[in-house]
């Protein structure tokens, strides 16, 4: 019975009968460190104490040096369906480093508890306390003093792929309505939505996959981080596009949506950013 395969969403993970969750990647972890390469210098600091959770900091060498010079910062939400990789993992501590190098930027790379043994609604509320904790920084007084000494928060960019973007999209919709700053300010100056993990039961256009495996596969990995939830693939967690919600409450003036074209989740993608220009937000999709 152990070794009794429940539901196999290879190569993202496997669930056996027996209820152990085998996560086939996105388990490596990388320490913070120097990269003289990219001139980018990390580390991680403990954002909730109390469930003993921690993000990564990116800062170009040269700014850790500087009397304190402001830059713009980013705030990343690694994907992984809510279930695989970290802040930590050698793909997010790689391709972090890549933006912080060429914009000149502080990042943030938030890690939030995963699925399935922390279900959804908790990587939301991770992410959000990570994100408050980032903003007890607004006014140079926070614990930190890299976002102290050099965040920029007139120009605060939110990002995040797959299930990182779909994260960053509640974050800053969230931001929206209860703002977080002190003059009363969302804060965020715009989004970066990469391939979001954004979904439904039914198709969201003509052009969207009906392929019923492609569709439970995505569904069901949903449904795994999920479990509680009563309305499955249309959820309002994941069905963003089809639920009626009023996106002109985004708590962002600007958003750029990426997708990719073989990609199951394009066409959500795709409708996602044609609802935001119907808001009349400054819409940038590719």
């Amino acid at each position: 019975m152990e070794s009794e395969i429940a539901a196999d969403y290879s190569p993202m993970l496997r669930i056996y009968k027996d209820g152990r969750i085998e996560r086939l990647v996105g388990e490596d972890k990388v320490p913070p460190s120097l990269d003289p390469q990219n001139g980018v210098v990390s580390k991680d600091v403990v954002y909730s104490p109390e469930n003993n959770i921690s993000l990564r900091l990116f800062l170009p060498a040269k700014a850790a040096d500087s009397a304190g010079k402001k830059l713009p910062l980013l705030v990343y939400f690694h994907g992984g369906g809510f279930i695989i990789e970290t802040a930590f993992s050698p793909t997010y501590h790689t391709f972090l480093m890549a933006p912080v190098s060429a914009a000149d930027c502080l990042a943030v790379s938030v890690d939030y508890r995963r699925a399935p043994e922390h279900p959804i609604p908790t990587a939301y509320e991770d992410s959000w306390s990570a994100l408050k904790w980032v903003f007890s920084h607004f006014d140079g007084s926070g614990p930190e003093d890299w976002l102290n000494k050099h965040a920029d928060f007139g120009n605060v960019i939110l990002a995040g792929d797959s299930a990182g973007g779909n994260i960053a999209h509640h974050m800053t919709m969230r931001a929206g309505e209860e703002k977080l700053t002190h003059d009363g300010r969302s804060g965020i100056s715009g989004i970066i939505l990469v391939h979001p993990y954004f979904w439904g039961k039914s198709p969201i256009d003509e052009q969207e996959t009906k392929d019923e495996t492609v569709r439970s596969h995505v569904a069901g990995i949903w449904t795994v981080a999920s479990p509680n939830s009563k309305d499955g693939a249309d959820d309002p967690w994941i069905n963003v596009v089809g639920s009626g919600r009023d996106l002109s409450r985004l708590g962002s003036g600007r958003a750029l949506v990426m997708v990719a074209g073989k990609d199951a989740l394009v066409r959500q993608g795709w409708a996602y950013a044609g609802k935001l220009e119907k808001s009349e937000l400054l819409i940038n999709s590719t």
